[in-house]
């Protein structure tokens, strides 16, 4: 059986959101336990050259919503980025999944000869619909997830692997 394009992507996105949520409560509640100001953990980074906290989650969402948009020929919606707690972020992931939701797999069929091209200042992207997924999209979307779990982890949040992956069944 082969695997579908909205399995990959729809699916895979959703269910990574949903533990991204999952583990911003738990820094929350960890703030909270330690009496540290959340916006200490918001603004966390791994090293002064990479994005904080609150920005990894934002991009997470973005390449969650922007794939599954373009795969399914859509303008996928815009999100300002200006989330500044923990409970705007868990709400930002929240429309995120409201936005795969309403994705249906016919959208997708078809999708992996679809042509992506995105522009960026001073280079454009072109691919695929399968290589855009597999090779951008869920890539990216792993990465600033993992990077967002990896700045609580510094932090000493109580997070486990289990956290990251278990698709909201704790």
């Amino acid at each position: 059986m082969a695997i579908s394009m909205y399995d990959a992507s729809v699916l895979a996105f959703q269910r990574g959101l949903t533990n991204l949520e999952h583990i911003l409560d738990k820094a929350a509640a960890d703030a909270t336990q330690r009496r540290i100001d959340p916006q200490v953990l918001l603004v966390a980074r791994l090293a002064p050259d990479m994005l904080p906290l609150a920005r990894q989650v934002q991009i997470a969402a973005d390449h969650a919503k922007n794939a599954a948009g373009r795969l399914a020929g859509l303008a996928p919606p815009k999100f300002e980025d200006n989330e500044t707690d923990f409970m705007q972020l868990k709400q930002r992931l929240a429309r995120t999944r409201d936005y795969l939701a309403t994705i249906q797999p016919a959208q997708l069929d078809g999708s992996e000869q679809r042509d992506i091209v995105l522009q960026f200042p001073g280079v454009e992207l072109k691919f695929k619909g399968l290589d855009y997924l597999l090779g951008f999209a869920v890539p990216n979307f792993y990465f600033h997830s993992t990077t967002a779990y990896d700045i609580l982890r510094h932090n000493g949040v109580s997070l486990s692997k289990v956290d990251f992956i278990s698709a909201g069944k704790r």
